[in-house]
C-alpha cells in the first residue's frame, strides 16, 4: 500500500501537465531573473554607476585618448564571446587577471564585489564617449561574467590592425553584423 501510494504521488507529479506547468514557471523565473536592466544596480548598489562615472572622467581629463581605449576595450570584450567581461581573463591557470584600482573601487564603494566586470566595462564605454562630447544611452545592466577565457578565440576572430575594408567587412559579417 505504502509503495501504491508514492507510485501515484510520483505519477502525479511526472504527468505532462504538470511538468509543462513546471517548465512555464522556470522558464518565467529565469526569464525575470536574467533580464538586463538599466536599474539592474539601484537597489543593491545605488552608489556603482556614479563611481563608474567619476573614475572614467577623472581618467578621460587626464588623458583624452582614454575614453577611445575604453570603447574599444568594450568592442572587443564584446566581439569574441558576447559582453562578458571575458577580456578581463587569462586563459592560464591563474585565470583572473587582478582586479584593478577601477573595479576595486567599485567594489569598496558597493561593500562587496556586486557588480560584473562586464558591467563595469560597458557602463565605462559609454561614460568615456560621453567624457568627450558624444551622446549617451541607456545600458542594461546584468550580465554575468564569464568564467572562461580563449586568447586562441579572440585572435582568430578579433579585427586585425593590417585588414583592409574587405577583409574588415567581412569579419563583422562573420559575427553577424552589417
Amino acid at each position: 500500500m505504502q509503495t501504491s501510494s508514492r507510485l501515484s504521488k510520483f505519477k502525479l507529479m511526472a504527468s505532462p501537465t504538470n511538468c509543462l506547468l513546471h517548465a512555464f514557471l522556470w522558464l518565467g523565473l529565469a526569464t525575470t531573473a536574467f533580464s538586463l536592466s538599466p536599474k539592474f544596480y539601484d537597489r543593491v548598489c545605488p552608489q556603482a554607476l556614479p563611481a563608474i562615472n567619476r573614475i572614467v572622467k577623472a581618467a578621460v581629463h587626464r588623458e583624452p585618448r582614454m575614453g577611445a581605449s575604453l570603447l574599444r576595450l568594450h568592442f572587443h570584450d564584446c566581439f569574441v564571446n558576447g559582453c562578458d567581461g571575458s577580456l578581463l581573463l587569462d586563459s592560464t591557470p591563474a585565470f583572473e587577471k587582478p582586479r584593478k584600482m577601477h573595479v576595486a573601487e567599485v567594489d569598496r564603494v558597493c561593500g562587496r564585489p556586486t557588480v560584473s566586470c562586464a558591467d563595469i566595462l560597458a557602463v565605462a564605454a559609454r561614460d568615456s564617449v560621453v567624457a568627450l562630447g558624444g551622446p549617451t544611452w541607456k545600458v542594461r545592466l546584468g550580465r554575468r561574467d564569464s568564467i572562461t577565457a580563449s586568447r586562441a578565440l579572440a585572435d582568430s576572430v578579433l579585427p586585425s590592425a593590417s585588414m583592409d575594408l574587405p577583409a574588415l567587412i567581412k569579419n563583422f559579417k562573420n559575427q553577424g553584423l552589417n
